[in-house]
């Protein structure tokens, strides 16, 4: 069988104030690399076929120091949903399996990518990745079936006892046929405490559609995010500790 072509949308736009820096998040260093490098080079180790990176403020770093990047701008953070929304003009007329990524995520490898992708097929229209970290925490909860289907995401504010004691996490990143998506994006709604238009609402919109929902597995060290200068120092010492291990 045919690979279907991968094409992938990066979400950079976030103003990433909590690193207490005038230089843009992603452009933080990790390992010798930029987090948003380390993200663009694992793509290129996919031969991802189309890559567009969604950004905000600060752009002008993020274009200075990458200027043959493709971007799309999206001017208000209306969320995960809405930064998707605003990407997807960039990819044309793509009709393959697009991928969501994150440009503050940097360790996720191409093969855990592949591996997600790879479940987009037939009338599974989405994938989303979760890991199983050792504190659970605050994560977003996912609910599946004895054959791993995705039935339902549930944030830890509105889960129940049972399903706070689920310990498979949902890390945001995901895989959906193209068609579906784009017409699956305009359908989220922002009537939410926050006021956003959240990624994670395509899962129940495609399900309501009759779609499968795939999920696939991640190691937590591929999934970890970085939002403080705390978080990247931690994330350095793990990636140390885990290359001498």
């Amino acid at each position: 069988m045919t690979r279907p072509d991968i094409a992938a949308i990066i979400l950079a736009a976030g103003k990433g104030s909590r690193m207490g820096s005038d230089l843009h998040k992603v452009l933080h260093v990790l390992g010798g690399q930029t987090m948003l490098g380390r993200v663009l080079s694992t793509l290129d180790q996919l031969k991802a076929t189309r890559c567009i990176t969604v950004v905000g403020a600060g752009r002008d770093q993020i274009h200075a120091a990458y200027p043959a990047l493709d971007t799309m701008v999206q001017d208000s953070q209306l969320g995960t949903g809405h930064a998707v929304r605003c990407a997807l003009p960039g990819l044309g007329g793509f009709d393959g399996t697009i991928l969501v990524l994150y440009g503050d995520v940097p360790l996720i490898r191409a093969g855990t990518l592949q591996a997600l992708a790879d479940l987009v097929q037939g009338d599974t229209a989405l994938a989303v990745l979760g890991f199983r970290p050792q504190d659970p925490r605050a994560y977003g909860r996912l609910v599946t079936d004895d054959q791993g289907a995705l039935e339902r995401i549930v944030e830890f504010s509105d889960a129940t006892d049972a399903e706070r004691a689920i310990d498979f996490c949902n890390s945001g990143i995901l895989a959906g046929r193209a068609d579906v998506l784009r017409r699956l994006l305009p359908q989220i709604r922002n009537d939410n405490a926050k006021g956003e238009y959240y990624l994670t609402d395509v899962v129940a919109l495609a399900r309501a559609e009759g779609h499968r929902i795939a999920t696939a597995q991640a190691e937590p060290l591929e999934v970890t995010g970085v939002n403080s200068q705390a978080e990247l120092a931690a994330l350095e010492q793990q990636l140390t500790e885990h290359a001498d291990g």
